[in-house]
């Protein structure tokens, strides 16, 4: 018999456990954060079994994430300064799962160092590709370019140009909503798992869309993205840290 489905966790600033001894630690730096408002019917079938779509007011969301990825490292390791360190976009979008678990589903995860996305694709099953990327800054703004290279669709690309504007005091509940993710959902090897992680309260920084030309929300299988996004945002970094995987348990019911 399938477990009673338990309601959403609240949306929190702060993680709600710390994780003492870390499967994986990593910085996120020079991140922006576009979002924009999708029906959850659209998303339902993208996401992994045991899971559906958060919502927030009855709207869930698919984000286009650029940002730096800095030193990864295993348990309590160092971070690798090199084969660790490199500029990531990922395509997400935002599920719960039957214990109530809210998180994150990667859809694609562009990044430029090939050996981290073979051992991701390989080792893990995540859906990790090897492209041409860039992260510049002009002053009060950031570019973030990238360019497919394997495996496929070859080409996909995407250019970002944000200016970045002044420092959040607080947080809106959508910022928090779209932000404040405590783990990610996915399928590794045949089932599906929970993977908790935990990081300090995000700096948010308000944020202008100068440019956006891409095409990644539409390669990793979503409709293209109609008109602007709904929320910019822009933060200068978190450490984080992921522990051991969980099940995620029963199908949960919209």
């Amino acid at each position: 018999m399938s477990p009673t489905p338990q309601p959403p966790d609240p949306i929190t600033a702060d993680a709600p456990k710390a994780i003492a001894r870390p499967l994986l630690t990593q910085s996120w730096l020079d991140l922006t954060f576009l979002h924009w408002a999708v029906d959850p019917a659209d998303v339902a079938g993208l996401l992994p079994p045991g899971t559906v779509p958060d919502t927030l007011d009855g709207v869930t969301y698919v984000g286009l994430v650029a940002f730096r990825m800095h030193r990864v490292g295993w348990l309590r390791l160092p971070g690798v300064p090199y084969l660790g360190t490199f500029p990531e976009t990922n395509v997400r979008l935002y599920s719960v799962d039957a214990h109530g678990r809210r998180g994150v589903v990667f859809l694609s995860l562009d990044a430029s160092r090939l050996i981290p996305v073979a051992v991701g694709r390989l080792g893990f099953r995540m859906p990790y590709l090897w492209s041409r990327m860039d992260i510049r800054h002009d002053g009060d703004t950031v570019t973030y370019t990238s360019s497919r290279r394997w495996p496929g669709p070859r080409g996909a690309r995407s250019r970002i140009t944000v200016r970045v504007g002044e420092r959040i005091g607080e947080a809106t509940e959508l910022e928090h909503f779209l932000t404040a993710r405590w783990g990610m959902h996915g399928v590794f090897f045949g089932r599906s798992v929970y993977l908790p992680n935990a990081h300090p309260r995000w700096p948010l920084h308000r944020a202008e869309l100068v440019g956006c030309e891409e095409d990644l929300v539409a390669a990793a299988g979503l409709p293209r993205p109609a008109g602007e996004p709904v929320s910019v945002l822009y933060s200068p970094g978190v450490p984080a840290r992921f522990s051991l995987p969980a099940r995620p348990g029963g199908l949960r019911t919209p």
